[in-house]
């Protein structure tokens, strides 16, 4: 068989990591096609390195540019792969751009297509993560997803049962594999704290960092966290950017308890939120990376697409409102913070499921 593996955004690579590694054990081919989505790198280059992804074999190289641009580009560079190739299968991993497009270039070419973290619903239509999600799903041959919950959502939404199978989470694949070459690093030390001594924030959502009053609002929530407990703040370009343009940077900077970094690569972050007390953020995957290590997530949005992390995991479900984050906050540093449930198949070998799903 001829696999076409997508990969294109930082959420992307921590998931196709393990499955690339599980087809290599295979007679079967697999080609990696890197659609450039993200560039960069620190988005990009040093992902591939550390989490020992093969070298693309294809690069689209499309960049930044909106939404419609950005699909349009990657479906016009794509097709022509698809034609050269004649792969049997497309396989497309989370909720990006690149997953859409590659995944609507396969199937007016009449290849199947084989969606990996498949069913996850916000119900957020605001959010283009969930539009990509929607309608990749709508067309894809194989639906694999991560929890029962995802299961649950294509059922109801009419999917027959034969083409939704779950094969457990490939983000936590990575994670286990990573987790003891990441303890070679010793993050805290670089932002002169101790473990399970500071917190660790992420914040990147235009729904949280493009609006003035909503970002003002964050910021001065985070300057009562960092008076009783360090924080450092991975800063994404786009919230620096905002932040800047709103007149907060030099507020922020002003903090005396916030270390402010660039963004980190795969290992060092790994190797900073594992030894944290607790991680405020807005990110998806942060949220199951998060649970699976039994470290409080507080999640700075009104949804969220991984409801297993706040049933099962040590996820909270907060929202932007002061009061509600800082209750929180204080449960946490009483020490009362919720625990770890069960998380079926996040065991470290959902890309073995997954390729033996695609084989079957």
């Amino acid at each position: 068989m001829r696999i076409i593996g997508i990969v294109g955004a930082r959420p992307n690579f921590m998931k196709i990591a393990p499955i690339a590694r599980a087809f290599s054990a295979t007679e079967h081919e697999f080609c990696l096609v890197h659609t450039g989505q993200h560039y960069d790198e620190k988005m990009s280059d040093s992902f591939f390195r550390e989490l020992e992804i093969p070298e693309p074999d294809i690069n689209l190289e499309v960049g930044s540019a909106s939404h419609a641009v950005q699909m349009a580009e990657i479906m016009k560079r794509f097709e022509p792969v698809c034609h050269e190739f004649k792969p049997d299968w497309v396989l497309v991993v989370g909720d990006v751009n690149s997953t859409a497009a590659c995944s609507l270039v396969a199937t007016k070419l009449g290849i199947k297509v084989c969606h990996v973290e498949a069913g996850l619903r916000s119900r957020d239509r605001a959010m283009p993560e969930e539009i990509n999600r929607l309608v990749t799903d709508a067309i894809s041959d194989l639906l694999l997803t991560t929890c029962e919950e995802g299961d649950r959502n294509l059922l109801a939404e009419g999917h027959p049962r034969e083409r939704v199978k779950m094969v457990g989470n490939p983000m936590i694949d990575t994670l286990s594999y990573m987790l003891n070459k990441a303890g070679d690093r010793n993050l805290p030390a670089r932002f002169y704290m101790d473990p399970g001594s500071f917190g660790v924030v992420t914040l990147h959502r235009p729904s949280n960092v493009d609006n003035p009053e909503l970002l003002k609002n964050l910021l001065g929530t985070m300057d009562i966290i960092q008076q009783q407990l360090p924080l450092v703040f991975a800063i994404h370009p786009r919230t620096r950017k905002m932040a800047e343009q709103f007149g907060l940077l030099r507020y922020l900077e002003s903090m005396p308890n916030i270390k402010l970094s660039e963004p980190l690569s795969y290992l060092d972050f790994l190797n900073l939120y594992s030894q944290s007390k607790l991680v405020l953020t807005d990110s998806g995957g942060i949220q199951e990376e998060t649970s699976w290590l039994d470290i409080p997530c507080i999640t700075l949005r009104e949804n969220t697409e991984r409801y297993i992390t706040v049933d099962h995991g040590t996820n909270y479900l907060i929202g932007t409102n002061r009061e509600r984050i800082l209750q929180v906050f204080e449960t946490v540093m009483k020490g009362r913070a919720k625990r770890r449930g069960e998380l079926p198949m996040w065991d470290g070998h959902a890309a073995e499921r997954i390729v033996e799903a695609i084989f079957e």
